[in-house]
């Protein structure tokens, strides 16, 4: 049996946590780890549809998310999680259903500023809340509440996709999770 774990990777949008979960994963399949990304827009899409961009439908959906990385994290899986999670109570209730599981908990908190993931754009959103199609759009006019103690803290504008994901292995190395 391995060991589990779940890699909850917070931040903007925009900010590349996606794209490093994705370039973690090869990395650790490679290496032989049993991995699954649960990606926030296939969860919304699958698991939590039906639920709004209100405080109370985030905190639920992050809560969903982070029910089935712990299952799969304590059954030997290393649960890639790049979702905003935008409310620090929230992702503390994460951590907590780990601890009192005794399963493995790294948060990740991608610190991109605004600035950079607006000109990034991945899926056009700071364009629509620019162009007012858009309201609620976290770190901009909806709050995001920043890790005061994450794991790990990654300035994406300041290194490679490939940089980043060498952090967090880093890091899953030295705990014994990778």
């Amino acid at each position: 049996m391995t060991t589990g774990a779940t890699v909850w990777l917070t931040g903007l949008p925009s900010a590349g946590k996606t794209t490093i979960a994705h370039e973690l994963a090869g990395r650790l399949r490679e290496e032989g780890w049993r991995v699954e990304l649960l990606d926030g827009d296939e969860i919304r899409e699958f698991l939590s549809a039906g639920l709004g961009f209100d405080r109370a439908d985030r905190h639920t959906n992050v809560q969903r998310i982070g029910f089935v990385a712990e299952l799969l994290a304590r059954n030997g899986v290393t649960a890639l999680v790049p979702v905003i999670a935008p409310y620090a109570d929230s992702r503390d209730a994460v951590r907590a259903r780990h601890e009192a599981n005794g399963t493995p908990y790294v948060e990740v908190h991608v610190a991109t500023p605004v600035e950079v993931c607006s000109v990034r754009d991945v899926k056009g959103l700071y364009a629509k809340q620019a162009a007012g199609e858009l309201t609620g759009l976290t770190g901009v006019d909806d709050p995001y509440e920043e890790p005061a103690k994450p794991d790990l803290r990654i300035e994406s504008q300041h290194q490679t996709v490939q940089e980043s994901a060498a952090a967090v292995h880093a890091l899953l190395t030295e705990r014994g999770l990778a």
